[in-house]
């Protein structure tokens, strides 16, 4: 496995990606831990509607579901190479290849929440295509079955209850471990 170091104000530096369920807490846990960590923080969605000078709702409208997780797939590589905390779109990790991707340049974190927290951050919000489709219980069943790519695809599973420090902090904790294990 090969991570993205660099050396940055006398600091080791890395990439981590945030996957997990819509609501879940990527952007806010993500933010918090770049800021504990002194390192870049990139939310994927927001760098892909840049990219593509439109909205999430207007790249499913106008392009479709498919140019969306093919804009995902680029953004998985060319946010790896840049470095920091990149929080994913609730897709991105359920892709093979973007997980394959993400581990070369760096750790794939997986932040586990209940449902039901994750679907009361998430009703109504109009900036998300897949909830503006589905009912709660079909939202529940796409999570249910999210959920098993998620684990399948990261390299660490963190607890994503408490506040969005707590949550940072067993986040980096975690990957600091997991770094250790891997140089040992």
């Amino acid at each position: 496995m090969r991570y993205n170091y660099f050396v940055e104000r006398n600091e080791l530096t890395m990439t981590i990606y945030l996957c997990g369920f819509m609501g879940c807490g990527k952007t806010t846990a993500g933010r918090a831990l770049a800021d504990m960590m002194s390192l870049e923080y990139t939310d994927m969605d927001a760098y892909i509607e840049k990219k593509a000078g439109m909205s999430i709702p207007q790249i499913f409208a106008e392009k479709g579901e498919d140019s969306f997780r093919r804009m995902e797939t680029e953004a998985v590589a060319e946010l790896g190479k840049a470095g920091g905390i990149i929080a994913c779109g609730g897709g991105a990790m359920l892709k093979e290849i973007n997980a394959k991707t993400a581990a070369e340049y760096g750790t794939v974190v997986y932040i586990d929440v209940p449902y039901d927290a994750c679907y009361d951050r998430i009703s109504g919000d109009t900036n998300r295509p897949i909830v503006m489709a589905n009912t709660k219980e079909s939202l529940e069943e796409i999570y249910n079955d999210r959920v098993p790519l998620y684990i399948a695809h990261s390299q660490i599973k963190a607890d994503g209850t408490g506040s969005p420090e707590a949550i940072a902090a067993r986040i980096r904790d975690a990957v600091k471990e997991h770094l250790n294990i891997q140089k040992g």
